[in-house]
């Protein structure tokens, strides 16, 4: 009650004597909140954790009791595995996913466990995100030709990007829509409507989602993305035509490998998979590139709408922390 009196400005009151708070009562609150909570799911997820020096994992539980004070330690059990995990605990990897020669485990970098059984490929149409977008995609296909009007921005940069190096060598470059779960300043979004109101309708994921295009005679290399929280959807807007694949038959020009099974884009229809899985593309055709709308998003077929907000809240926290510590940029790989 002291300290909310201290801290209100109510003009309609009598004013009394502010209270000032020494340092010693300050730290004596945060050392109570802080016993508090390492008695939390999280808290002993910390705990458990050997030789923890980063003040950020430290402050973590006080946080997340203070921002989700009526979650439960049921509900946010697979949460603490996956800060766990962070901390260095890759006991926590299931037997699935370790027997999964497709999937590098050892490349995992955050990983909530409980998460159950998946597969390369996905069906798209148990998601309306997918749905939505096909049934939107000659307005997304005249949006992204409209984007490419205004493709430089006042500075005159290329509004498409090379986000990491391997997709420089591998001439994939992306109009980003979204960076690491938020919108991009200055992005003339007003030419996108409805493709921006789609994305926005799922959780986007920390890393780039927007317009990738794979130009002609490349592809991405063969890699995985370390973490089993995300689910990518990938939905045809430029697919080139077939080509002659050396026998005198055709077939389509550009493809997707995930794990074991290969795929190919088509226009107006979406892809959906696990990158946990190993992956590759290639576009082989001499002249055409391929374009598609690229969305990472948290997996809402698997975790529950809370689990999602408290991932979001963690990996915005972290951004922030982050930052605070010099950090100029943030790159995908934020836990």
């Amino acid at each position: 009650g002291d300290l909310v009196s201290a801290l209100s400005d109510d003009e309609s009151k009598p004013k009394k004597p502010s209270r000032t708070f020494v340092k010693s009562e300050q730290e004596q609150m945060l050392n109570e909140l802080a016993a508090k909570c390492a008695t939390t799911a999280v808290g002993r997820a910390v705990a458990r954790a050997p030789d923890v020096d980063d003040p950020f994992w430290q402050i973590l539980p006080s946080l997340l009791s203070t921002k989700f004070p009526s979650a439960s330690d049921e509900d946010l059990m697979r949460v603490a595995g996956m800060v766990e995990f962070s901390l260095g605990s890759r006991g926590l990897l299931e037997d699935d996913v370790i027997q999964d020669p497709w999937r590098p485990h050892e490349e995992l970098h955050a990983y909530m466990p409980g998460l159950g059984e998946t597969m390369p490929f996905l069906d798209p149409d148990q998601l309306d995100l997918c749905k939505q977008l096909s049934e939107n995609y000659e307005t997304i296909a005249n949006e992204y030709e409209a984007l490419l009007e205004e493709r430089y921005d006042r500075k005159g940069n290329d509004r498409f990007q090379s986000v990491t190096s391997m997709n420089y060598d591998a001439g994939w470059k992306t109009m980003v829509l979204f960076y690491n779960g938020h919108r991009i300043k200055d992005f003339p979004y007003h030419l996108c409507p409805v493709t921006t109101r789609i994305m926005e309708s799922v959780p986007i994921a920390g890393r780039i989602a927007g317009f990738n295009r794979q130009q002609p005679n490349s592809g991405i290399p063969l890699h995985s993305d370390g973490n089993n929280m995300w689910l990518t959807c990938q939905m045809g807007i430029k697919v080139p035509p077939v080509i002659s694949d050396g026998s005198g038959s055709e077939a389509p020009a550009a493809h997707i490998r995930v794990g074991p099974e290969t795929r190919h884009w088509e226009l107006g229809k979406c892809l959906l998979y696990d990158t946990t899985y190993e992956h590759e593309t290639f576009n082989a055709h001499p002249d055409e590139e391929r374009v598609v709308l690229h969305i990472d998003f948290f997996n809402t077929l698997k975790m529950t709408k809370l689990e999602i907000e408290v991932l979001q809240y963690i990996y915005d926290m972290r951004e922030q922390f982050m930052k605070a510590e010099g950090v100029q940029k943030v790159g995908a790989q934020v836990l």
